[in-house]
């Protein structure tokens, strides 16, 4: 006998969240409910150092409906959200973080406008509740920048919280690189989109999983991934810099001829001169490394993320 494939999954990464993990499970329970149809709910457990895989599959043992995905170790947020999508059987998936900001009640609303036949439904931020300042600054700072900087248009205010058709899961399973920025990589690959307005909760317990080490790691694997800007910006640079030599010599040589050797004499302004190009060599020779690592990544050719314990992999259609 055929299993039927369930028609909503939804997938949920989990790194530390032995806290959360129970008030999250019983919430998107209440939500699996009340749709219309077959459910699954995907744990992917990202490396956690706590109990969140022993709650995850005391969880599995009450509720058919829990798969969990155990990673060998730490492979990042986006990687898990990655396994997930590529276990998932579902034909509408829902991507939602495991800390409760993002609120489960806020999936029907994503459902409501995937029968209205858009395939991808991202959620977008109105409100944050119970972040900094510093973090809500250099948030908005960041989706304004991504949006001048990338070659397609991401919606500013957005998390990885969205719903997404069966046609783009197929389509985001293609996309193997290494360093993802999956809310870019679900607008690149095109199809029906648009946008519901939500609030986003603190968490319900615990710290945050994401210090300003790995947003920053972040926010540069999605301008790398998505932009040739900071490239181009050091042809630019250079050609301005050549252009305002060619511009300084004759008029240093004229300032001379008529001042005198003295004027712009001395070692001071051949020293700053020095720093400053020496300092733009090695700022564009850092960003040249960047897109370097990335290739080197690539070449490799390792897989996204060892698995520890999962379900049956879904077959290929």
């Amino acid at each position: 006998m055929v299993n039927q494939r369930p028609r909503y999954s939804i997938v949920a990464p989990v790194f530390n969240e032995e806290e959360t993990l129970p008030e999250f499970y019983r919430r998107t329970r209440a939500v699996m409910d009340q749709l219309d149809g077959d459910c699954e709910l995907i744990l992917v457990f990202d490396g956690s150092r706590d109990r969140s895989p022993e709650i995850g599959r005391e969880l599995r043992a009450q509720d058919a409906r829990v798969k969990l995905i155990i990673f060998s170790r730490n492979f990042g947020h986006q990687i898990a959200i990655s396994a997930g999508i590529d276990y998932a059987e579902g034909d509408a998936v829902v991507i939602i973080d495991s800390d409760l900001q993002d609120p489960p009640e806020v999936i029907h609303d994503l459902v409501a406008k995937w029968k209205e036949g858009y395939q991808v439904v991202y959620a977008q931020r109105a409100k944050r509740r119970g972040e900094t300042f510093f973090k809500l600054f250099t948030a908005a700072l960041f989706y304004r920048i991504i949006r001048k900087l990338a070659s397609i248009d991401i919606p500013p205010d957005t998390g990885d919280f969205r719903l997404i058709d069966r046609r783009v899961v197929l389509a985001l399973r293609q996309v193997r690189e290494h360093h993802r920025f999956m809310r870019g990589l679900s607008v690149w690959v095109g199809f029906k989109q648009t946008g519901i307005l939500y609030e986003r909760h603190e968490r319900y317990a615990g710290t945050t999983q994401y210090p300003f080490r790995k947003m920053f790691k972040f926010a540069l694997d999605a301008i790398t991934g998505f932009s040739y800007v900071p490239l181009q910006l050091a042809t630019t640079l250079g050609l301005w810099i050549s252009l305002l030599a060619l511009i300084a010599i004759p008029i240093v040589a004229i300032l001379r001829f008529v001042f005198g050797q003295e004027f712009f004499g001395g070692q001071a302004t051949t020293l700053i001169a020095v720093l400053f190009l020496g300092g733009v060599q090695l700022i564009f020779l850092g960003i040249l490394g960047e897109y370097l690592g990335r290739i080197y990544d690539e070449v490799k050719n390792r897989p996204l993320y060892i698995v520890a314990e999962a379900p049956p992999k879904p077959e290929e259609e």
